[in-house]
């Protein structure tokens, strides 16, 4: 399987969404991954269910919805209405991990879980079973533009590990400071998706860097 390549709509231009969304549409993109904060969680406020609605309402790739809010579970069923594929939540911010995953697949949506990066790749061996994917934060929760910390390589070999040992279907994907200069080096250690948002966006050629990723 190609690696997935999931651009990070929170780096594109808000004055001009739609055709942000009509190009990521139209690239060799594998999904739009949506970054929803509530300066809570992270020190940091995105956007809500209106403008999910809207770039659903564009997009013709599968849309990854990444809470970075705190008790997600209030709104499972909102995001859902709202356009979400698979819907992912923050180890962190979550009391009954198990309990929200179950509510996710309920509402026919893949599920998620994010972790920070100082949160353990063992924490999730109750529940890596029962996931769609796993997302490692490779930055700090909240802003874009961050340089990758280097000790992501080994929790993604480390979830690799309990992937394999648990016989879990889980991907592996891989959330801040992705470019074209770590990003084979990721894949090496066994990420199956890369998030890439201020460098594909802050190209001269978004569609053709997303392509660039694509082909590693």
């Amino acid at each position: 399987m190609s690696t997935l390549i999931a651009p990070s709509i929170l780096s594109g231009d808000f004055a001009h969404l739609a055709k942000d969304i009509e190009m990521l549409s139209k690239s060799n993109a594998d999904r739009i991954h949506v970054d929803i904060m509530d300066g809570v969680f992270v020190p940091n406020i995105s956007f809500g269910f209106p403008v999910l609605k809207a770039i659903k309402k564009y997009a013709s790739k599968p849309l990854d919805v990444h809470l970075m809010i705190i008790k997600p579970e209030r709104y499972i069923r909102q995001f859902k209405e709202a356009g979400a594929d698979t819907l992912i939540v923050h180890f962190e911010a979550c009391t009954h991990l198990h309990n929200i995953i179950q509510a996710i697949k309920q509402e026919g949506m893949q599920a998620g879980v994010a972790i920070n990066p100082h949160t353990a790749i063992n924490n999730l061996e109750a529940i890596i079973q029962d996931i769609d994917q796993l997302l490692i934060m490779s930055v700090n929760s909240g802003f874009g533009g961050q340089k990758l910390i280097e000790h992501t390589y080994l929790k993604i070999e480390l979830s690799r590990n309990l992937i394999e040992k648990s016989h879990a279907k889980a991907i592996i994907g891989i959330d801040g400071g992705v470019d074209l200069s770590n990003a084979p080096k990721l894949i090496a250690a066994g990420a199956d998706l890369l998030v890439s948002g201020s460098f594909i966006f802050g190209s001269g050629n978004p569609s053709k860097t997303i392509s660039d990723l694509k082909e590693l």
